[in-house]
């Protein structure tokens, strides 16, 4: 059975979706049309940017979601899933491209997201940081015992999981990670506390978006960050994804629950390659690819 999988934040590269826009007259046509919604050229940004312009929330999370998206609809016929699942941001990709959500609405959302987490991330300075060659449970425990807010954010694969929250307790929480044998425990270069309870005004903005958004009935299930089970109940999607904002991204058990469910081949579809690594160390005989268009 074929998994399709949507990667994240992080994913993004200049001169992303270039190649579909010169090539398919679908996704210059969908291009344009986000270009609209979005109100600012983000097709300028993404084909001609720096890196650094790039790196913006309110670029990287639409610039990705629209590279995924717009792939899986120039695929065409040959976009054949039996399950979908995304990496946090990536599961608004894959609720578009299993028709829970149309693309505008999809956009919208993600555009939406990417304000809210911007505006969380400014109330107050937080970070987060990737946990490297220690289980997840020692990381859970030492989190637990921190002052202050540090959370495990997103488990990825066995042996690293990255933690977030506020600055001095995630600092705190690497060296006593450090002392308790783990490889590396650096901050990462981001702007925010993301899946962490500061995220919490971020969350009570987009309930307010997503709740007022039509969700339909997928054409096939979604493994979700929040239950790592198949779900197809579209108010169940909607409850999962509002939740997603301030909790853990659970990719290592979704992987886990997707290969009990029977895939045995994982595409990733849109930019980069990093899920399919993460799959390979989650399981290893599964299959991995990406997806492309003649």
């Amino acid at each position: 059975m074929n998994a399709y999988i949507f990667p994240g934040q992080g994913a993004q590269f200049v001169g992303m979706g270039l190649d579909l826009y010169e090539n398919h007259s679908e996704a210059q046509e969908l291009f344009e049309k986000a270009n609209e919604i979005l109100g600012f050229s983000i097709t300028d940004i993404m084909f001609e940017g720096t890196a650094e312009d790039l790196k913006q929330t309110k670029v990287t999370q639409p610039a990705i979601f629209l590279h995924s998206v717009i792939l899986s609809k120039v695929l065409g016929d040959s976009f054949k899933p039996d399950m979908v699942a995304g990496h946090s941001l990536g599961e608004f990709s894959a609720l578009v491209a299993n028709g829970t959500l149309n693309f505008e609405d999809g956009l919208k959302l993600v555009s939406q997201r990417a304000l809210a987490m911007q505006k969380a991330c400014e109330i107050q300075p937080s970070t987060m940081a990737a946990v490297l060659g220690l289980e997840d449970e020692v990381v859970e425990k030492i989190c637990s015992e921190v002052e202050g807010v540090v959370v495990p954010a997103n488990y990825n694969c066995p042996g690293q999981l990255v933690i977030s929250g506020e600055v001095d307790a995630v600092n705190v929480a690497c060296e006593k990670l450090k002392e308790a044998g783990a490889r590396r425990a650096l901050l990462l270069p981001v702007g925010g506390a993301f899946h962490s309870p500061l995220m919490e005004p971020a969350r009570e903005e987009l309930a307010a978006a997503i709740k007022a958004t039509e969700f339909k009935t997928p054409s096939c299930p979604i493994y979700q960050n929040v239950t790592t089970t198949a779900v197809s109940d579209p108010i169940e999607i909607q409850k999962n994804l509002i939740l997603q904002l301030t909790a853990p991204v659970k990719w290592t058990q979704s992987v886990q629950q997707m290969v009990k469910g029977g895939a045995t081949s994982f595409v990733e579809v849109g930019p980069g390659k990093v899920l399919q690594g993460l799959v390979k160390k989650i399981h290893g005989e599964a299959e991995t690819s990406s997806a492309v268009v003649s």
